[in-house]
């Protein structure tokens, strides 16, 4: 399915069923929420991850939470579903910001249990290695969109998770990092451990040769 989408690149990943607060200021994007507003329409955040704009995510707003005298916004918006981008056009016509055809990712949510509760028991390892137990929630409900921003994806990574369909694959993909960074964090800590213990007076058992 294809759409026409008002769009907004920005140098960031943004997720379905994320929530972003955004400030609005630039002039373009003042034109263009005040457009959004008026025809009850959503817009699309293109990633600019490698110097070009291919894929984003189609926002809805939720609420301007502050309108400036100057004009300037902030609001608060929700992520919808992927597109990746057919005709781009920077300004669109008659506009200050640009736009685009759209076409709408296909994206399935289901996923394998078992490869949900690797994925769970990895970013629970994660945290407890790195002392955040407590700082995310890692819930039986938690699917791969809910935790990409919080297990130390790069951009690239975070973008190439969104290009990716199926919920089980996008699972897998966190796995295949979290089983790659979780030991070289093991490391480090150890190697921390025993800097602390440098200067300290310990006991030694003596060799018997």
């Amino acid at each position: 399915m294809t759409k026409y989408l008002p769009l907004f690149p920005l140098d960031l990943v943004a997720y379905p069923g994320e929530q972003l607060n955004l400030h609005i200021f630039e002039p373009r994007y003042r034109e263009l929420l005040k457009d959004c507003l008026k025809h009850n329409t959503t817009f699309g955040i293109p990633s600019y991850v490698k110097k070009k704009v291919e894929s984003g995510t189609e926002m809805e707003i939720l609420e301007v939470v502050k309108q400036y005298p100057d004009g300037r916004a902030d609001i608060k918006t929700n992520g919808l579903q992927v597109f990746k981008i057919v005709s781009y056009q920077n300004p669109a016509e008659g506009k200050g910001y640009a736009g685009g055809e759209v076409e709408i990712y296909p994206h399935t949510t289901e996923d394998e249990p078992s490869t949900r509760q690797r994925m769970h028991e990895l970013v629970k390892q994660l945290y407890e290695t790195m002392e955040l137990v407590g700082t995310v929630q890692v819930s039986e409900g938690v699917q791969s969109y809910n935790i990409a921003h919080r297990i130390g994806l790069s951009k690239k990574q975070e973008y190439k998770l969104l290009q990716i369909f199926s919920e089980a694959e996008r699972q897998q993909y966190i796995i295949d990092h979290l089983e790659h960074v979780i030991p070289i964090l093991q490391e480090a800590e150890r190697t921390k451990s025993i800097v602390r213990m440098n200067g300290h007076f310990r006991h030694y058992d003596p060799l018997n040769f």
